[in-house]
């Protein structure tokens, strides 16, 4: 068969320089795997900073990126049961989203259900389910789905795609949630939400306001001083990325040993919770797509050819929403 397209990282930099197209060979199917045809794939943080060889002890060059994508599967391998050609799935465990062709091991891949758009199941994946882990990891905190009513939660970076879901499911659960911005434009732009309070992170944070728990995508001097100053002891700290670029400082994590701080890795989840658990979390996204609470705003598709220009507009400061990539032209 003849060579596909794909977007290829041969060396460690800034992905805006090192990820360069390339033409990869179509090899046979292995037994127990599938081909898929990628139809859409996102654009996500987490797809760029292995290019930048922050997890080279776990990253083999050269690799295609994008960890989220749709396609239909085109062939199966020997030993497969339950998919067949024709299926569409979302397949997880590794990255390679990026190019035309994937193949992946039949276990890793799970069925689309038809309903939805093809746009809705491209991002049905990482920031739904990292939502989903988030409030788990509260409910836990706070001892299960009742725990959270009531409950004061701060959400940073809450204009985000993951910070809209949180401030959403947060106000069904029945918390108090204040959405934590860092300019009033941003401000402006989130939903109009019943008992959705806002802070502006350009403005000083009084100690007086008090956070049973913070839900962090910042880190940084933000993260940092809301965790010295504005969580009660038995509060709880969750991390789950720092757009700051600086980690929370570890003298304000020894400051604070009277409060529950956990970082959540998404990756560590899909590793460790088995089909079965996984098969249920998509459920919840799936329900989540389809009510609204976990839809994406698409900012744009481009075709694969034109990966420089998806890689700009995504590092854009004004861009609104996921960029898609189109490996099929």
């Amino acid at each position: 068969m003849a060579d596909y397209p794909a977007a290829l990282v041969a060396n460690y930099g800034r992905p805006e320089d090192v990820i360069r197209l390339a033409s990869l060979p179509h090899p046979a199917v292995e037994p127990g795997m599938i081909e898929i045809a990628v139809e859409r794939a996102a654009i996500n943080p987490s797809d760029l900073i292995p290019v930048t060889g922050a997890y080279s002890n776990r990253t083999v060059l050269p690799f295609v990126p994008g960890f989220e994508g749709v396609g239909t599967i085109s062939r199966v391998g020997t030993d497969v049961t339950g998919l067949k050609p024709g299926d569409r799935v979302l397949p997880l465990g590794a990255s390679g989203l990026w190019q035309a062709y994937l193949q992946r091991p039949a276990e890793w891949c799970f069925a689309v259900p038809a309903d939805l758009s093809t746009e809705q199941a491209v991002t049905a994946y990482i920031n739904p389910m990292t939502t989903l882990r988030l409030i788990a990891a509260l409910k836990d905190h706070f001892g299960g789905p009742a725990g959270l009513a009531g409950r004061r939660i701060g959400v940073t970076a809450a204009g985000s795609a993951i910070g809209r879901m949180l401030l959403m499911t947060l106000l069904s659960k029945g918390a108090e949630v204040t959405a934590i911005v860092r300019s009033d434009s941003t401000a402006a732009r989130l939903p109009a939400l019943p008992g959705l309070q806002t802070l502006v992170t350009g403005q000083p944070i009084g100690r007086d306001t008090v956070f049973d728990a913070v839900v962090d995508a910042v880190g940084g001097e933000t993260g940092g001083g809301l965790l010295r100053h504005n969580l009660p002891a038995g509060g709880m700290f969750l991390q789950y990325g720092a757009l700051s670029g600086v980690p929370i400082a570890q003298d304000a994590l020894s400051a604070r040993p009277d409060v529950r701080f956990a970082f959540l890795w998404l990756r560590s989840f899909v590793h460790s919770a088995g089909r079965q658990a996984l098969s249920g979390a998509f459920a919840q996204c799936f329900d989540g797509l389809r009510d609204g609470t976990f839809a994406s705003h698409i900012a744009a598709t481009y075709p694969l050819s034109r990966i420089s220009d998806a890689l700009a507009h995504q590092n854009a400061p004004d861009r609104r929403g996921k960029v898609l990539i189109d490996p099929h032209c």
